[in-house]
């Protein structure tokens, strides 16, 4: 399964994928792994059941080896998880009890999301969910921490720094960026363990009060 492809939208990765039983395990690894990128790990669990449930209908209800694409955005204030496949039949929910596997999937998919829908493409069709993330400040400021290291980590790049595993990559930056910080408190005369004493106690004094 190829990794992730960014689009001009940073909170945003395009996953191909085949349908088959196991490239689904590998999915919702690698669902797993973007948000904790993105820091939304609020909704990971969650994610990772829905991401399984929508590729498991790819394979059951378009036939294993099919090509499918799984798309993760954050959209205001929930996360978007869409798969798109080629095949233009819409699912229909089936009232419970009546055997069909598809109508099953989608009452755990209706049970789950906060909201859902299918929707008819120009190479198939695309069926989507949304999970509501959090609308306070510790989420939003985990986000803008991510799109801190991530921009930081571009110009590391662009200096010549080779890139690292994806795992790394983030907490290294953040080492790089908070020495750098430092750097810049002390060059414009500030004592850089009176910053780092006050951001951890603010850091404490916001964590007790959530």
């Amino acid at each position: 399964m190829p990794d992730c492809e960014f689009t001009e939208s940073r909170l945003r990765c395009v996953l191909p994928f085949e349908a088959a039983p196991a490239e689904v395990r590998l999915l919702r690894r690698a669902a797993f792994q973007q948000l904790s990128r993105w820091g939304m790990l609020v909704a990971a669990d969650e994610a990772e059941l829905l991401v399984a449930e929508l590729a498991t209908n790819v394979v059951k209800h378009v036939g294993e080896g099919a090509s499918a694409t799984l798309i993760l955005e954050r959209k205001a204030e929930c996360l978007r998880l869409e798969v798109h496949d080629k095949s233009p039949v819409i699912p229909v929910v089936r009232e419970a009890g009546c055997g069909d596997e598809y109508g099953r999937g989608l009452h755990l998919l209706a049970a789950m999301a906060g909201d859902w829908g299918t929707v008819l493409t120009a190479a198939g069709k695309a069926v989507w969910c949304e999970i509501p993330l959090s609308s306070g400040s510790n989420c939003r400021r985990i986000e803008r921490a991510v799109e801190a290291l991530e921009n930081y980590e571009g110009a590391a790049r662009g200096l010549g720094q080779h890139r690292r595993g994806r795992e790394v990559s983030l907490v290294e930056s953040a080492v790089e960026l908070i020495a750098d910080l430092l750097h810049w408190s002390s060059a414009c005369g500030h004592d850089p363990d009176d910053i780092l004493d006050r951001a951890q106690m603010h850091y404490e004094a916001e964590s007790e009060a959530a």
